[in-house]
């Protein structure tokens, strides 16, 4: 026997579901296409420069025409038979290139992979190009500085000069057109030049006044809460120095280039685990992390610290919360909004809510990067590109179309020192990887880790309060054993949006510090990413319930509301909250 429901079903739910559904498919229909558009070097130097790692090359590390051809014939025909028939360096038992049909996946939420672009890379004979280069040599140089010292370290600051007067096109963030020690190596976003180069979010863990004194107490100790269990921000690192750098001979270069699998042959530093204190180390996370991995850290830290100094607290986590929900949030707005008086959010507008919402953006964001990686760029990996300046230095082979800038620095400037038969720590002028494999078997451009990175900030900045402050910032000490009282410039004007916009920078630029990414392919992935989690929120406010809207500060600054199947400027301005330790003002929008 069964009996009725108290409460009737709609008898019109099927419709509406039906009709929510066409109606998201609209939103993403009606979107304008953009054109895709690359910087034409396939046709202007073919085989020299694009991305050809994995495929079969010759003596100087130049892809076998052939083989090169048989990857275009793949992307063009696109079945599955035509990508089994591309021809490999190292075709059994060697790396297979990495998934490029996943740009010609479909996805039913957010915006199709095709329906977004990115614009051209630079091309390897701009000044633009070589200033990216050069960054990423003096990075590897850099590998093994403190963080906490880039202030006074010498190579630091030859870094700073040779990018502030030998390189005319350098587009990093820079202090009265200067790059300084506070945004050398930095983004270029609101919030990453502020405060440690770092961001919270990837030292501090969560206070837990249930746990020991070092064992999670304080969020000092860098534990955050999983449940019942806690994770430790502390890493196992690699070891530092030349024994961790790779790709630096030829002949592991050139294996690398045709597939070989040198995977595995990392250096460990297995005596402790260590927070992140340098490059070397910010690189060794990224190497094995799934992209999503500091988000949702990210986002267990803004859901589960209990109120108080940000640091140490009484209260109950998960109830007595420090960090406001954004203020379109129908279950817990800033004012003059008033909260639900019987209501909390979960499935909607909660904790499980923002955390299926960074894997749904970040799947979405991986295959509308991948197609632009395969099917529009194709562009040169950092370490393709420094074995054709080592022939071109070397004689093995001239490639006129390199602009001059980054040779010149290698020959005769502030990089010449360092690399060469008369280098002082390497004796090529090939990019040291901080991988052994180096670069993954896919194109540099966009970048997945950048690309995913801004597509979950995006998402945490629609959930929680952007203008609310970090207190009591800390870095790592000098072994990375303990985090200690950052005291240092901006110290008082870190919030949660710039945080949050500093850890996607971190992630992105963290690939950069291993040599296998550009600048470029961090700034434009971000943004593209910011797009992908825009769009995929725009489809998901047309199904709620609740009296709600999403608000955002993009990576320009601007502010979005996401609200009824529509993104349009922030209209008003809602309140208050404290955007530094110690004032009062910052804008809520």
């Amino acid at each position: 026997m069964s009996c009725t429901p108290l409460t009737p079903p709609d008898p019109n739910r099927r419709d509406t579901a039906r009709s929510k559904r066409i109606q998201a498919a609209d939103i993403a229909y009606n979107r304008p296409h953009p054109a895709q558009l690359n910087n034409c070097e396939e046709r202007d130097y073919p085989y020299v420069a694009n991305y050809s790692k994995g495929l079969q090359h010759d003596a100087n590390g130049d892809v076998i025409p052939a083989s090169y051809q048989s990857l275009l014939t793949a992307l063009q025909n696109r079945t599955h038979s035509s990508f089994e028939a591309v021809q490999l360096g190292t075709p059994s038992g060697g790396l297979r290139l990495t998934n490029p049909q996943a740009g010609l996946a479909f996805t039913l939420e957010g915006p199709d992979p095709q329906a977004l672009t990115q614009p051209p890379a630079p091309r390897i004979d701009s000044a633009q190009n070589s200033s990216e280069m050069a960054e990423l040599y003096w990075m590897a140089l850099a590998r093994d500085v403190h963080f906490s010292n880039y202030g006074t370290d010498a190579t630091i600051q030859q870094a700073i000069q040779s990018l502030n007067t030998e390189f005319t096109d350098f587009r990093g963030p820079k202090v009265n057109g200067q790059v300084t020690a506070q945004t050398v190596f930095r983004g270029i976003f609101p919030g990453e030049t502020t405060g440690p180069y770092l961001s919270q979010f990837l030292w501090k863990g969560n206070s837990d006044p249930r746990a020991p004194d070092w064992q999670g107490r304080s969020a000092q100790d860098g534990f955050i809460t999983y449940g019942v269990l806690k994770i430790d921000q502390r890493r196992w690192t690699v070891l530092p120095g030349t024994q961790s750098d790779f790709l630096t001979e030829y002949s592991w270069w050139l294996e690398a280039q045709n597939g070989v699998d040198k995977r595995g042959m990392d250096r460990f530093d297995m005596t402790q685990r260590r927070f992140i204190r340098n490059l070397r180390d910010l690189a060794n996370f990224v190497h094995f992390d799934q992209v999503l991995d500091a988000f949702y850290n990210a986002a267990l830290i803004l859901i589960s610290e209990p109120r108080g100094n940000q640091l140490l607290s009484s209260l109950r986590p998960l109830a007595d919360i420090e960090f406001r929900n954004d203020v379109g949030n129908p279950y817990d707005p800033a004012p003059p909004r008033t909260p639900s008086r019987t209501q909390v959010g979960f499935a909607t507008f909660g904790t499980t809510h923002v955390l299926t919402l960074l894997s749904e953006a970040l799947i979405r964001a991986l295959r509308a990067v991948w197609y632009q990686k395969w099917f529009v760029h194709r562009r040169l990996r950092p370490e393709e590109f420094g074995g054709r300046i080592h022939n071109h230095l070397t004689g093995r082979r001239l490639y006129p179309q390199i602009n001059a800038q980054i040779l010149n620095s290698l020959k005769t400037g502030k990089l010449a020192p360092y690399f060469g038969q008369a280098g002082e720590r390497f004796p090529t002028y090939l990019l040291p990887q901080a991988y052994p494999e180096g670069a993954p078997t896919h194109p540099a451009y966009g970048a997945g880790h950048a690309t995913g990175a801004g597509a979950c900030a995006t998402i945490l900045k629609a959930f929680f309060h952007e203008s609310q402050a970090i207190e009591n910032p800390q870095v790592p000490t000098a072994d990375g054993t303990k985090l200690m009282a950052y005291t240092g410039p901006g110290y008082n004007q870190m919030t949660v949006g710039g945080e949050l916009n500093k850890l996607a920078g971190n992630i992105a630029l963290g690939r950069n510090g291993a040599g296998v990414h550009w600048r470029t392919d961090y700034d434009q992935s971000l943004l593209l990413g910011e797009t992908i989690a825009i769009q995929l929120l725009q489809e998901q406010s047309i199904l709620f319930n609740e009296p709600d809207f999403f608000e955002l500060r993009r990576f320009d600054g601007t502010c979005v509301r996401i609200q009824n199947g529509t993104v349009t400027a922030c209209p008003v301005v809602y309140g208050t909250y404290p955007s530094a330790v110690g004032g009062v003002g910052g804008e809520i929008l």
